[in-house]
Formats: C-alpha cells, sequence, structure tokens
C-alpha cells in the first residue's frame, strides 16, 4: 500500500483530489503539506503545517510513492509577478526535488492549458517553466495534466472566471471534436483524472491535455 504526498490542498483541485484519494484503496495514507489546517478529518489523512519558504526543514517528514501537486495562484492574488512565480515555479520546484530525495517515483503536477515555456503570457510562460524543470529531475515517472477553465464554487470571487464558467456552463454541450481541448471542466474530473493516469504505471514524462482529463 502506498502513500500519497499533496500539496495545494485547500485549492478547488487540491480538495477535490484529497476526497478521491482518501477513498480510493491503493493508497494506505494521504500526507498533505498546507500553510493552514483542513476542514477533512479522516483516519487516512496526515496534515502537516508548513513554510514554504523553509521546506528543507520538513524533509525528512516528506517520505511518500506519488507527489501530486496543485499548487496554483493569480498575480492578483500573490500581489505581484515575482510573488507569483515564487509560488507557482519555486514552491513547486522545490516540493518536486525534496521528494525525489526522499524516494518518490511519481509527480503528477496540474498546470494549465497553454503552457509554454516561450510563451510571450508570463501565466502560460511559468506553468511551461516548472513543467520543464521538474522534467529535468528525471522522476521514474512525470505526469503533467493541463485543464481548460476550471468549474467549480471558490472561496474568493472571481468576476472574469465566473463570467466564464457562466457561459461554459450552457454552451459545453457545443464543445466536441477538437473544441474539447477549450472545454470548461469540473475540478472534480481534474483530481479524477490525476489519480487516473497516476494508476496507469507510466514512465517517463506524459502530457495530457484537457481534452484527455474527461474520464468515466
Amino acid at each position: 500500500m502506498k502513500t500519497a504526498l499533496v500539496v495545494g490542498a485547500t485549492g478547488a483541485v487540491g480538495k477535490a483530489l484529497v476526497y478521491q484519494l482518501l477513498e480510493d484503496n491503493s493508497y494506505l495514507r494521504i500526507l498533505v503539506l498546507s500553510r493552514k489546517p483542513l476542514t477533512i478529518k479522516h483516519h487516512k489523512l496526515s496534515v502537516m503545517i508548513v513554510n514554504f519558504d523553509e521546506l528543507n526543514e520538513y524533509s525528512d517528514q516528506m517520505a511518500a510513492d506519488d507527489v501530486y501537486c496543485c499548487i496554483g495562484t493569480t498575480i492578483k492574488v500573490a500581489g505581484s509577478k515575482p510573488a507569483f512565480y515564487k509560488i507557482d515555479h519555486d514552491y513547486v520546484l522545490d516540493v518536486a526535488r525534496i521528494c525525489k530525495q526522499k524516494g518518490a517515483s511519481q509527480f503528477i503536477l496540474v498546470t494549465a492549458m497553454g503552457a509554454d515555456s516561450n510563451s510571450t503570457i508570463f501565466y502560460n510562460k511559468v506553468k511551461g517553466e516548472i513543467e520543464q524543470h521538474v522534467a529535468n529531475l528525471n522522476y521514474n515517472s512525470f505526469i503533467t495534466v493541463r485543464p481548460s477553465l476550471l468549474l467549480t464554487n471558490r472561496s474568493e470571487f472571481r468576476f472574469g472566471e465566473w463570467i466564464a464558467q457562466v457561459l461554459m456552463k450552457y454552451t459545453r454541450f457545443l464543445f466536441i471534436g477538437s473544441l474539447k481541448k477549450i472545454k470548461a471542466i469540473p475540478v472534480e474530473m481534474v483530481a479524477k483524472s490525476m489519480i487516473y493516469y497516476a494508476q496507469k504505471g507510466l514512465k517517463g514524462n506524459h502530457i495530457f491535455t484537457n481534452d484527455m482529463l474527461f474520464i468515466k
């Protein structure tokens, strides 16, 4: 039986992921690294409150088989581009590096549609860079999922995202065939796809685009 380590568990995808992992018999223990306590309680769940700026101090407690990373913010929430980069790139890379050193064999990362290290869009560029830099760590298996617009109820209100979600909700039936790559996707489905691909026994680096995340 395996241990799964989750970071970003207070976010929309991360929260859905933790609930699903707790119900998955493949894992004996779910370890969450978080800046604040979780409201979820379960006999398989262990929550470690950490300072991500001093992550090396917790390295001895970060042993796991599979690492699920859902860390993500926005420039607006982070406050600046450097702060955003620190969270969405540096924190992710620190987790990946330490967990690899502690014996993790698989890293599952959620980024975003359009992730590209050569992009002129800062957000997409950072997402592309972190994909590349984690790949360079040479995990036995590195899985990246790139969802489109996430369908969820966030704790903070994002007007532009809310408008897009409303539009997507009532026009989703139109997004078939090649358009499935940009179809809005429920966070629960993103979480499900992360677990699904993590259990396929894949080796090497793999990227799954939005149209590949609608798991039945």
